[in-house]
């Protein structure tokens, strides 16, 4: 039996961010007070590796001053590609789909030793990665370029190499979003979304890399707000509070013992239905072990009074907190044993944004950029009389779960490093018509036009442009710099390739090779859809 006044059993179940780089007294006042088990950092909270070294560094230290037997999980968004959460100083690493473009386990497993050791090098001990949802649906508007591709056997093969690397660099990870958010057309973020697919279909699919990975030692796995009918037949119960989905499938079919944790119940597909501080009641009854309120220091608050009411008043049995913080101690005691890890001078170790690991991720870089069509035109010539124009939007709308620090980027200028004289013309996501024909009359100065399109769609102003320009006769290279199902919106351009992601080190590898400075070797992870039969 676990000897802890409840407040503080309920405490160690929940994860908590908060604002700024700082600690601030309400977070040193719930882990004093409630004794708070986890804290997730965001972007918000990212400064330079000297700064997110002394932050965590101040959380370890005010939870060992509260008396905690173990010390805190801290954990954080770093799949990598378009959801990281360290920037300056920091290695950027290809994504899930750049990996499953490059095609090779050993590129999984490396990348996640790696990244894992730059966490643990800043105090992050936990991170949420890898995502093994199966991309399969092109409308998907949450995972998309954050899963390895549309195969499960992908998906499986290289979610284990990534969480076995991780691992073997001393982090704990979690595997999400179960049982899988790969075919939904709604975000989560932003309503409740349904999969409506059978048991039969669930298995093949969606909870094959769950399953394999259960088998390779996982450790967290991260419940989705998504309904499934097929395993819970009360409408509109998602799986982060389905006991059918926690205990019935998660527990009791798929044999998985270790910790559980939410998505964050501030989604809106939990409060703007039954309420996040319901929803964490909820959750908890469906056998999950870690409740997690990102951002709302009230909701936080709330939430663990509502839980702990609800232990009092008998309708949660205090027996499933026990079990709940039996299967989380053993998570700590892997990966938290000591205090001695907590740094005493700040110093940063050299192993992050190390020369290595940038280059290791260059090359992955290189083996993902995918050349999907080329009518002879590549590579284009740097010389001066071969006149170059280079049309990108300005900013992207981003996923919700993306950092708004990463929404802009400079296509352009990386052209501008292999071809000095090309010209640069950035332009809006929504362009009225008379700036759309503005840009396309510059066409008739230029030999060639390179389009960036960042996730396009029907009637956006990228697909507009580049349906005019094609329809002028002009000379286009398309980079398609996230989603690889942009070319199914657009003509019959001359060459497309696409990156995945907008880092830059993946529009280097591009470009290089749209110039022939470099070759790129990436295959589609995913199917474009059928109505691409324009393309050859």
């Amino acid at each position: 039996m676990i000897r802890m006044e409840l407040k503080k059993k309920i405490g160690q179940m929940m994860v908590i961010g908060f604002d700024g780089k700082t600690v601030p007294e309400n977070v040193r006042e719930l882990i004093h007070e409630y004794h708070i088990g986890s804290i997730i950092l965001f972007g918000r909270n990212i400064g330079s590796p000297k700064e997110v070294l002394a932050l965590t560094s101040d959380l370890q230290n005010e939870a060992k001053k509260a008396g905690y037997s173990h010390p805190l999980l801290i954990c954080t968004d770093q799949e990598n590609g378009v959801v990281r959460r360290l920037g300056e100083g920091a290695t950027m690493f290809p994504g899930a789909m750049s990996l499953g473009a490059a095609g090779k386990e050993e590129n999984a497993y490396q990348i996640g030793y790696a990244s894992a050791l730059e966490l643990k090098s800043l105090g992050i001990n936990w991170n949420l990665a890898p995502v093994l949802d199966v991309n399969n649906n092109p409308e998907n508007p949450v995972i998309g370029v954050r899963s390895f591709g549309e195969s499960s056997e992908m998906v499986s093969a290289f979610g284990r190499a990534s969480m076995k690397g991780m691992q073997a660099a001393g982090i704990a990870t979690t595997l999400k979003h179960f049982p899988g958010h790969g075919d939904t057309n709604i975000d989560s973020h932003k309503d409740l979304p349904t999969i409506a697919h059978d048991m039969e279909r669930l298995n093949q699919v969606e909870l094959k890399p769950f399953k394999d990975s259960i088998q390779d030692g996982a450790d967290t796995i991260m419940t989705a707000h998504v309904y499934f009918p097929a395993i819970e037949n009360e409408a509109g119960r998602p799986a982060t509070i389905s006991k059918k989905v926690i205990t019935g499938l998660l527990r009791g079919e798929l044999g998985f013992n270790g910790v559980v944790t939410t998505d964050c119940l501030e989604m809106n597909a939990i409060s703007q239905t039954l309420g996040v501080e319901r929803g964490g009641v909820e959750a908890v009854k469906a056998g999950v072990d870690l409740i997690m309120v990102s951002h709302r220091y009230n909701w936080q608050v709330s939430t663990l009074k509502e839980i702990i009411r609800s232990v009092e008043t008998g309708e949660i049995d205090e027996l499933i907190i026990d079990e709940a913080l039996s299967r989380i101690h053993e998570l700590k005691k892997k990966y938290l044993s000591s205090w001695n890890d907590i740094p005493s001078d700040l110093k940063v170790p050299d192993t992050v944004g190390c020369k290595e690991h940038e280059a290791l991720a260059y090359n992955v870089y290189k083996q993902s950029v995918t050349l999907v069509k080329n009518k002879g035109i590549l590579p284009l010539s740097t010389e001066k009389n071969h006149r170059i124009a280079v049309f990108y939007p300005e900013k992207n709308n981003t996923m919700a779960v993306e950092d708004k620090r990463y929404s802009s980027f400079d296509l352009g200028g990386v052209i501008q490093e292999f071809n000095p004289a090309a010209d640069v013309y950035p332009f809006k996501n929504d362009l009225l018509a008379e700036e759309l024909d503005e840009l396309v009359q510059k066409e008739s100065q230029y030999d060639t036009i390179i389009v960036g399109t960042l996730s396009a769609f029907p009637g956006s102003s990228q697909v507009a442009l580049i349906e005019k320009l094609y329809e002028n006769g002009c000379s286009i290279v398309v980079i398609g710099m996230r989603s690889p199902y942009d070319l199914a919106y657009l003509p019959d351009v001359d060459a497309y390739l696409n990156t995945y992601e907008f880092t830059c080190q993946a529009l280097k590898a591009a470009v290089g090779a749209v110039f022939g400075k470099g070759t790129v070797s990436g295959k589609l992870p995913v199917t474009l859809p059928s109505k691409v039969s324009r393309s050859t």
